[in-house]
């Protein structure tokens, strides 16, 4: 497997800097740190490398409360305790009470998977530190049992981040680093073309001229993202919404149609709104 190399798959579009980081740190064996504005396909990416070096995936989604150590391993002392209460004969061994980590299934994983700890910048700020170590060595004790986990095969390690937090500077030198830039027209179509095969050219043409535009409005709050131009596509499609529809000129006003697929909150709303007034006013 470790010659396979990363090329994209049929339903990924990877630019070449993108592919070359994920080739780049394959071979380096360091863990890949993924950063990029929400929608720009952070978490797909891992499911997609996976899927294209054949790989299992272990997915570790990180939360506000969650700690380094729930992805080595957890031990369930009042779990044991209730057992001990009702007689039950498992309380003789504590390793019936040890619940393993995501860490723990990719280091005893019998092919190499694709380890994804997805919104690392979600956790406390030591998070990251406390896992300098177990990624370095690809080994943790467990204390309770006194055995060491080692990795039979080094995981292939994808670690996103909106950005949420900084990243402290030791747990950066350990990362190969890629920033996955807001895909151009070009590659857009060529995404729209992966998810809709077919579509109607003179529809995307004018549909990505138009979402470009949205992207573009001064005091947008959230800008949309590959995702919703996705959603608004297909909602085009079933409305049967034709490509005129779309065209600045002969839309009544700036507000884009099906508009809740593209703007999420209510302060972009009235923003085009607002626009579409000063609009209609001028052309008096």
């Amino acid at each position: 497997m470790d010659r396979k190399r990363f090329q994209g798959t049929d339903t990924f579009i990877a630019t070449e800097d993108l592919r070359i980081a994920v080739n780049a740190a394959v071979a380096l064996e360091r863990p890949l740190l993924i950063k990029g504005e929400p929608g720009t396909g952070k978490t797909v990416l891992a499911h997609e490398i996976a899927r294209a070096l054949e790989a299992p995936l272990i997915a570790w989604h990180i939360k506000s409360t969650t700690k380094a150590q729930h992805g080595l391993y957890e031990y369930d002392a009042v779990a044991r305790l209730r057992d001990s209460q009702l007689g039950d004969a498992r309380i003789h061994d504590i390793r019936n009470y040890i619940l393993k980590g995501k860490l723990w299934h990719a280091f005893e994983s019998a092919a190499r998977p694709v380890l994804l700890i997805d919104e690392i910048d979600k956790a406390d700020i030591e998070f990251p530190n406390d896992l300098l170590l177990e990624l370095d060595k690809m080994e943790f004790h467990v204390y309770e049992t006194g055995e060491m986990v080692r990795a039979r095969l080094r995981p292939v390690i994808v670690i996103t981040s909106n950005n949420e937090k900084e990243l402290p500077d030791a747990f950066l030198r350990r990362c190969f680093f890629h920033y996955i830039s807001f895909p151009d027209r070009e590659t857009m179509a060529r995404i729209v073309d992966v998810h809709f095969p077919g579509i109607q050219k003179r529809l995307v043409r004018e549909a990505l001229t138009l979402f470009y535009e949205v992207r573009e409005v001064p005091g947008l709050k959230k800008r949309p993202s590959t995702s919703e131009l996705l959603d608004w596509l297909k909602l085009l499609l079933v409305e049967g919404i034709p490509p005129e529809a779309l065209r600045a000129s002969d839309r009544r006003s700036l507000i884009p149609p099906l508009h809740g697929a593209l703007l999420k909150n209510e302060q972009d709303v009235q923003l085009f709104e607002r626009l579409a007034f000063i609009n209609r006013r001028e052309e008096r």
